[in-house]
């Protein structure tokens, strides 16, 4: 397994590799990201902080919990949307909910999301007669799934509440109300594209066939779908004063989520937190840190070890019986 894994992870280098403009750009946000945080960590005082996680509800700790729980939900339909998309409808929701939610928790963990996710998503479909090249249509497909939905969500939300993007990017209201009409209208135009023909990408067996656009519709719907109910898990840890609108706190989310993937940190740890800080600076930063260590919590540390325990019930199983053992 190791040999076709390590062939999946250098063929979609070579495909999607990074490229060292992306780099650079990983090494400044990282930066930022840890001058932000040792300005906040040198002002915190953290007996507050204990403070305000004692202080945090049941209910919004349920709400939460709730909140997350129906976005892995949405996550799994990435992963069957996927296995429609290149002919495979023979593989079960089972199947496609276990691998969906274990590559995509470790993968938001781990980083590297595109070869952590891809070796997982390998060790579970190759089980059910997936190809190599299934399995990397698959990853593509999702991919762009959440790149559409994120188009969508930051687009229409920037439109709508500049002021919002404002906080992290420090542009004038003008200035993020036209970007946000931007990614409306690249979105538009690449459904526009897919209008006349079936449209394709790749060569030889790599070649991957474009969802047509009411597909498309549907890979906005599911993305759009999934940042929302994790923005909405975060909204739900906020104390109740100072407010903020959902749709201020959406943008500052998902741009936050977003410059967590585009670091290539693992987790977006420590990125995603910094974001938060300079997008939100109304809330105490006691208050906020708090928020953001159950968000961590609920989000990412509890389905980790969930995701860790059934993929090794799984491998216990397989090498018990026989099926699944490494190639």
């Amino acid at each position: 397994m190791l040999i076709v894994t390590s062939s999946i992870g250098q063929e979609i280098r070579r495909k999607l590799g990074l490229s060292s403009i992306a780099v650079v750009i990983s090494l400044v946000i990282v930066a930022i990201a840890g001058v932000t945080l040792y300005r906040v960590f040198c002002e915190i005082e953290y007996g507050k902080v204990v403070a305000a996680l004692r202080a945090q509800s049941l209910g919004g700790l349920l709400l939460s919990g709730g909140f997350v729980v129906a976005g892995y939900l949405a996550l799994i339909c990435y992963d069957v949307f996927a296995l429609r998309a290149i002919g495979r409808k023979d593989v079960s929701y089972r199947v496609a909910a276990l691998a969906s939610f274990t590559s995509y928790t470790i993968g938001h963990n781990f980083g590297a999301a595109i070869f952590t996710s891809g070796v997982i998503r390998y060790r579970v479909y190759s089980t059910c007669g997936l190809s190599v090249s299934e399995i990397g249509r698959i990853a593509f497909i999702t991919g762009l799934t959440y790149w559409l939905g994120n188009a969508f969500v930051l687009g229409g939300g920037i439109a709508l509440a500049p002021a919002a993007a404002g906080a992290i990017d420090h542009l004038p209201i003008t200035a993020n109300r036209l970007i946000g009409i931007t990614a409306l209208i690249a979105l538009s135009g690449y459904m526009l594209w897919l209008l006349p023909r079936r449209r394709g990408i790749g060569r030889s067996h790599w070649r991957i066939a474009l969802p047509d656009p009411a597909s498309t519709f549907v890979q906005i719907a599911i993305g759009s779908l999934d940042l929302t109910l994790v923005a909405l898990a975060m909204y739900a840890l906020l104390p109740a004063q100072p407010g903020v609108d959902f749709l201020d706190l959406l943008v500052v989310f998902v741009t936050a989520m977003l410059i967590g993937v585009v670091s290539y940190v693992p987790g977006s740890l420590g990125v995603m937190e910094a974001a938060m800080f300079i997008g939100l600076p109304q809330f105490p930063r006691e208050t906020l840190l708090a928020s953001l260590v159950t968000f961590r919590a609920l989000y990412f540390f509890l389905p980790l070890l969930l995701a860790a325990l059934l993929l090794g019930v799984r491998e216990v199983r397989s090498f018990a019986t026989g099926i699944g053992r490494p190639v």
